[in-house]
């Protein structure tokens, strides 16, 4: 428990070794209103998609837990398959191929199958130099307008190497000057020229500089206050002031703020409050907003919020930490990622019934992650080779990434060039 006004549920108290998917079956909660809505019949639909789910899952491991497994290789192939030569399905998404990419390969390194990947570093670096501009921004592929969010998988990705030659590849002056670029008097950021503001971009823009070494206080002068005025009454954050709270927008802000040092500033009870009621009591998974349906990809975005909360509470009173499990069931999250959302096809999903994509796989597995780890103690549902690579909650780049970039770019430190912001 965090603190004597934050109540954790009494099915958490304690946790044992058997799934909670080979329980007898969950009641369905009975709507309150009296009256069907568009939202609970779709909810409904899902919820007897996933308890379907459960109960072969149930009929399959009752006996054995430990086999319940996630489909490394399965995932594997079908990822390094889409790499360089993705489905047509993924033509709509020709404007984020830098992203594309990050969620590829930030993937296979959680899987820890980094090898299968040994021979394509240096076509990686360079097509990620392709969708470069002179300006220091990255487009969404090659000869597109530079953007912070495909300038935010861009690094990312190259980031993840773990590669001499890719950090090198990354022009820190001219990527500055971008960043300069993009930021707005009240410290907010657009995402590209002309673009629009939110706390996405001051994210993309922070975590872009904190990874490569180039931050300034210039840079973010006022994009704490900004993102401040973003903190909603249900205690998460929306993408602008006056707008309504979210799960991604939600973690975009208590990312950025941590990475000022300034997470303290904002209300951490109300929004560890708001984030841990996004956890579905049936299902497991996460949900984004208030009265929405489970969606695997937050199992990142929500998970990953709540352990950076609780590393600021556990600052400010160490006794308000339990070393041994984080404040959201790690159990039941790693059950729904591996009992509803394995694709056949390989990859993962958000919900049954949906066909599996780059993005839900990665932020899937990232959650996956997030759900295994504690300070002292792992939590590793069904089988041992579960276990994925630790990742970091700020930046969502596996632990090594992150440790290998800081090294290199302290030994290479950044100089603010007098004509940087012309």
């Amino acid at each position: 428990m965090m603190s004597s006004d934050i109540d954790e549920p009494e099915q958490w108290d304690t946790i044992d070794n058997s799934l909670r998917c080979c329980q007898p079956d969950f009641p369905l909660f009975a709507s309150s209103e009296k009256f069907p809505t568009k939202t609970s019949s779709e909810e409904h639909k899902v919820l007897m998609k996933i308890l379907k789910c459960y109960r072969q899952a149930r009929t399959r491991f009752s006996a054995n837990p430990d086999q319940l497994e996630l489909n490394r290789s399965q995932i594997s192939s079908w990822l390094m398959g889409g790499l360089f030569q993705p489905d047509v399905f993924y033509q709509s998404l020709d404007a984020a191929k830098p992203w594309m990419i990050y969620w590829i390969i930030h993937s296979i390194y959680l899987l820890g199958e980094d090898a299968l990947l040994n021979n394509s570093h240096h076509d990686v670096i360079t097509f990620l130099n392709r969708c470069c501009r002179l300006d220091g921004g990255y487009g969404g592929g090659p000869d597109q307008i530079p953007h912070l969010a495909t300038t935010y998988g861009a690094i990312n990705a190259l980031v993840t190497l773990c590669d001499t030659e890719a950090l090198q590849s990354i022009d820190r002056a001219a990527l500055y000057k971008f960043l300069m670029k993009m930021r707005q008097p009240n410290g907010s950021f657009i995402m590209h020229e002309d673009g629009e503001s939110d706390v996405r971009g001051i994210y993309c823009a922070a975590a872009v500089a904190y990874i490569t070494g180039i931050n300034t206080p210039e840079l973010f002068e006022g994009s704490a206050e900004w993102i401040l005025k973003c903190q909603t009454y249900e205690g998460g954050f929306g993408a602008m002031p006056d707008e309504e709270a979210h799960g991604g927008y939600s973690f975009c802000a208590l990312a950025a703020l941590t990475l000022f040092g300034k997470a303290h500033q904002c209300d951490l009870k109300a929004l560890l409050r708001w984030t841990v009621m996004k956890q579905k009591p049936i299902e497991g998974g996460f949900c984004g907003r208030t009265n929405k349906l489970v969606d695997g990809c937050y199992s990142f975005w929500q998970a990953a919020a709540i352990v950076i909360i609780e590393s600021h509470l556990a600052k400010q009173n160490s006794h308000v930490l339990n070393y041994r499990r984080w404040t959201f069931n790690q159990q039941a999250l790693q059950e729904y990622l591996l009992c509803c959302c394995q694709s056949p096809r390989g990859g993962l999903i958000d919900k049954p019934g949906r066909v599996p994509d780059f993005y839900h796989t990665c932020y899937d597995l990232s959650g996956l992650s997030i759900a295994q780890f504690a300070f002292i103690e792992d939590m590793v549902v069904g089988s041992s080779t579960n276990k994925l690579v630790p990742v970091h909650p700020v930046f969502n780049l596996t632990m090594k990434s992150v440790s290998f970039a800081n090294d290199f770019f302290k030994s290479n430190p950044f100089v603010v060039q007098n004509d940087v912001t012309n």
